[in-house]
């Protein structure tokens, strides 16, 4: 499922009164909460599940390529735990 495709299921979930424009306006509301309030701290939607921010080490790798031995930045990147009822649904 893509984001388009997501709207046009939200807008279904909501009913016929709901337009198009304001489903997406839902769904990029909520993405837009979740990646301003990751930065901060936890996010946790219970029964759906937890976005966290995880610091990455730096580390050494291969480039697949060449073979050759790089070195890796360490970086910031963004985790998701699935919660139990997405568990169980899946």
């Amino acid at each position: 499922m893509n984001k388009g495709e997501l709207i046009e299921a939200v807008q279904k979930n909501l009913g016929k009164d709901t337009s198009k424009a304001a489903a997406e306006a839902a769904v990029n509301a909520v993405f837009d909460t979740i990646t301003k309030n990751v930065k901060k701290a936890p996010v946790q939607i219970i029964g759906f599940g937890t976005f966290a921010k995880v610091k990455r080490a730096a580390r050494n790798g291969i480039n697949p390529k060449t073979k050759e031995p790089i070195k890796i930045k360490a970086s910031t990147s963004v985790k998701f735990k699935p919660g139990a009822k997405l568990k169980a649904a899946v």
